[in-house]
């Protein structure tokens, strides 16, 4: 696993080291059986028989039983682990509007009553900056076809669905650069939905915003949600033209 740099991360990281834990346990206890049992059992001269027992009935109780204990504990720490990694918080220091398109990123971010917004393309990388210790919420947009917005080191990632409005919220813990890509096959160029995110300090947050507000091409009284490929028509291909 990378190392996990979210708050909500790292409740999905101690799940994945548990359940690896757990599977060895019962995977030694299983290999032991089915190797043990034979040469501990084994006969061991011509003129022995070795006891023939056509059923334990403890041991098929203990086999039918247990497998149900562990399919319950492992259904109830995902169920919790899944509430607290989606729960959403009423007021979310920072709001992203992210819109995943053919074959790019744009994220849209509230400021001073507009949103200003980056847009990638499959030549050009787009940054998504986020202050750290700050809970942001992704608030997920497509107007094509279904892609996945995931941030390996925040292990998060969630659908972007036409028509349904998923999001999730995310806490960085720690100030660094790290990659997301989308981990849905979108299509011909699904290789290229990449981008950065950069999380920096609060003062420089503010000051990233601010020298974005300068470019009026930047700029928008509403989120832009379909890049520049929005308005564009699709040919028989399902290309933008």
């Amino acid at each position: 696993m990378p190392e996990i740099t979210s708050k909500q991360g790292e409740h999905i990281l101690h799940l994945w080291q548990g359940a690896w834990i757990a599977a060895l346990v019962t995977g030694v206890v299983t290999w032991a059986l089915i190797i043990g049992v034979p040469l501990w059992f084994r006969r061991r001269s011509d003129d022995e028989v070795p006891v023939q027992t056509r059923y334990n009935l403890p041991i098929e109780i203990f086999y039918t039983i247990f497998p149900v204990i562990m399919v319950i504990a492992f259904f109830s720490q995902t169920v919790r682990v899944q509430n607290l990694a989606l729960e959403h918080d009423d007021n979310p220091d920072v709001v992203v509007t992210v819109v995943g398109q053919k074959w790019q990123w744009t994220f849209n971010q509230p400021y001073e009553g507009e949103y200003v917004f980056v847009s990638g393309t499959g030549e050009d990388i787009p940054d998504l900056v986020i202050p750290v210790d700050k809970t942001i919420e992704f608030q997920l947009r497509s107007p094509d076809v279904i892609h996945n917005f995931g941030i390996p080191a925040f292990a998060m990632r969630m659908d972007v669905v036409p028509g349904n409005e998923n999001s999730y919220q995310v806490t960085p813990t720690e100030i660094g650069k790290y990659a997301g890509k989308c981990y849905e096959l979108c299509g011909a160029y699904h290789s290229r939905m990449l981008f950065n995110v950069k999380v920096v300090s609060e003062a420089d947050y503010e000051a990233y915003l601010a020298d974005l507000a300068k470019n009026p091409d930047n700029v928008a009284e509403q989120p832009v949600e379909g890049g520049k490929y929005a308005k564009q028509p699709i040919n028989d291909e399902g290309e933008h033209e």
